[in-house]
């Protein structure tokens, strides 16, 4: 059973991403689909530095909220960082790597979700 704020949670994950110009962002819910994380935030960042800058306003806006980073895989050379908060894992990517990866196809079964809830 998820935690209840795992959305909230992946949702501040995207705001975070969208605050420092990410592109095409989209949270998938996983849940009832892989027992590894409810949410995935893929997200796209246009060159190294933006990957970097992304990565560190979604880690600086968690630890914020006190949301804590389990791990981080990959890096900005590397054209994909995933950051694991646990019930929510963040996908940031080049262009390139998201088109070649293609996570969504991967998990074309699962819902996209709002990047904001009703009220926001």
């Amino acid at each position: 059973m998820p935690e209840p704020d795992a959305l909230a949670r992946a949702r501040a994950a995207a705001a975070a991403a969208a605050s420092k110009a990410g592109e095409h962002i989209l949270i998938l819910d996983l849940r009832g689909q892989t027992l590894i994380t409810d949410f995935f935030v893929i997200c796209t960042a246009t060159s190294r530095v933006h990957l970097r800058a992304v990565r560190e306003g979604i880690e600086e806006a968690m630890a914020q909220s006190r949301h804590r980073l389990g791990a981080r895989e990959g890096n900005e050379e590397a054209q994909w960082v995933l950051l694991d908060f646990g019930d929510v894992v963040v996908h940031l990517m080049s262009e390139e790597r998201r088109a070649y990866y293609k996570l969504e196809r991967m998990w074309q079964g699962a819902a996209e979700v709002p990047l904001a809830g009703p009220s926001g």
